[in-house]
């Protein structure tokens, strides 16, 4: 007889892992599979999904490494600090990422054994259905359970004609492990892992350019915010970044890569040591064997998913990555939750006009809800504050104080209705806007919100007075 669970979870992301904790808390007998190895020594599945192994946690690792390399090398003199002959060994700081990304995989099992949540090495795909219960191939043996939760992930998108080898011609997995920093350095793509695997590169010495086939530079972004990174990125930091790149042509050499292409200019050819491939990401949905139960996917291959993350099948759910919307793992994670408790018989909540989005490069980039850009083109009233760094007295303290911190608010109701931040630590001063989204404060209510003297979050404070043009400090 096949083992029977309450929840079949396939996938062991972000997603993934975080639902089958939370299913496996409110009492349902969770089973979770996982089948990417990823760089494990013993070829063992890996939990903890892109995100964990080639992803968020790994590249924030190298940023934190090279910007430390960077003030160092620039920064450190305004304190009176002196440093001579300051090198990088990057051997080490890959082997620290390395280290870092193995304790959390090692820490993901340990969460599994505490919550009892039954692990299974293998892929995960559909087999059919039978009495009731869905049939699940994990490796070699068939499992039955109530409810299924998809949480496939994604990978990286390659372009066809240039062939990614992870030598020369690098996605984002590759990106994380070069051994010594590239002369030349190109990527293909401005969005968040361009920029950050860029920013990397360039500190620790490398010449960047960075082609970008969108005429607009973060065109998601807040239009002042994507102005102020453009001129921060390109005049004081030195990347080399194009819009309205057509690639024409990628040629590997034996230790060079050379890509003609076409803009505005007309066309150009240049040659790489390193040319990393960063063109967004495509859904998992490959290996689920979906058309054998009939579960329907969009144009662009994810899983189609209505109200609380629930495909076309009953007691079927899709979660993170696989499904439309922002692939962040936060977000994975918080579907997962929802979901888990849906199934549990709770209401489950996800507020998708709050999720946050950062780009972790330096100045970091944060934003929550609405741009500008966005309300105008909805023809909704609003009324913003906007407050520099430059006038906070511990940003002069750290020595940085590039960038602001934006509030939007409705014209009529003072409702927030988006925060903007580029500037140091952007990516921890978003959580306080999240909050005021989630529970629609307005900026009165963030105005009268008693922040600690002397912070980063007081710009924050000082940004909510100015919707009303009463900042106290600028």
């Amino acid at each position: 007889m096949s083992k029977q669970f309450d929840v079949a979870v396939i996938g062991g992301g972000p997603a993934g892992y975080v639902a089958a904790i939370r299913a496996s808390q409110l009492g349902l007998n969770t089973v979770c599979c996982e089948s990417n190895a990823y760089a494990d020594p013993k070829g063992e599945p890996r939990l903890g999904g892109t995100c964990l192994n080639v992803g968020c946690i790994p590249s924030k690792a190298l940023l934190h490494s090279s910007e430390l390399f960077d003030q160092a090398s620039h920064s450190f003199v305004m304190h009176g600090i002196k440093t001579e002959g300051v090198s990088i060994d990057v051997p080490s700081m890959i082997k620290r990422k390395d280290n870092i990304v193995t304790q959390l995989v090692t820490g993901i099992k340990g969460l599994f054994r505490k919550y009892k949540v039954n692990f299974m090495p293998g892929l995960g795909s559909f087999v059919g259905q039978k009495d009731g219960l869905w049939q699940v191939k994990i490796g070699d043996e068939v499992i039955e359970a109530k409810h299924v939760i998809i949480a496939t992930g994604s990978r990286a998108r390659h372009l066809p004609g240039i062939p990614v080898d992870q030598k020369l011609v690098l996605d984002n997995e590759g990106a994380l492990d070069i051994n010594e920093v590239p002369k030349r350095l190109g990527v293909i793509g401005a969005g968040v892992i361009g920029l950050e695997m860029g920013s990397v590169w360039k500190r620790l010495g490398s010449q960047v350019t960075i082609l970008e086939a969108l005429p607009d530079f973060l065109a998601a972004a807040d239009q002042n915010v994507a102005k102020e990174a453009w001129k921060i990125f390109t005049t004081k930091q030195g990347l080399n970044i194009q819009l309205g790149v057509k690639i024409k042509e990628v040629t590997p050499k034996k230790k060079s890569v050379v890509v003609k292409y076409e803009n505005d200019e007309g066309e150009q050819s240049v040659e790489f040591d390193k040319l990393i491939v960063a063109v967004g990401r495509t859904p998992n949905t490959d290996g689920l064997n979906t058309t054998a139960v009939g579960l329907e996917l969009d144009e662009r291959g994810r899983v189609k998913v209505g109200e609380h993350c629930a495909t076309n099948l009953q007691n079927v759910w899709a979660i993170g990555d696989v499904v439309p919307g922002p692939m962040l793992a936060h977000k994975g994670m918080e579907e997962g939750v929802m979901v888990a408790e849906v199934i549990s018989g709770q209401s489950g909540h996800i507020n998708y006009d709050a999720i946050p989005w950062v780009i972790y490069t330096h100045p970091e980039i944060a934003w929550v809800g609405k741009t500008e850009q966005e309300l105008k083109a909805a023809n909704i009233p609003f009324k913003n504050g906007q407050i520099p760094f430059l006038a906070n007295g511990r940003a002069l303290g750290q020595g940085d104080t590039t960038g602001f911190v934006k509030v939007i608010a409705h014209a009529e109701t003072d409702q927030i209705l988006g925060v903007h931040v580029i500037g140091t630590n952007a990516s921890e001063l978003i959580a306080e806007a999240v909050v005021s989204l989630e529970f629609a404060a307005s900026a009165e209510d963030l105005a009268r919100t008693c922040h600690a003297h002397p912070t980063l979050s007081e710009a924050m404070h000082e940004a909510a007075l100015a919707v009303d043009k009463r900042s106290l400090h600028f």
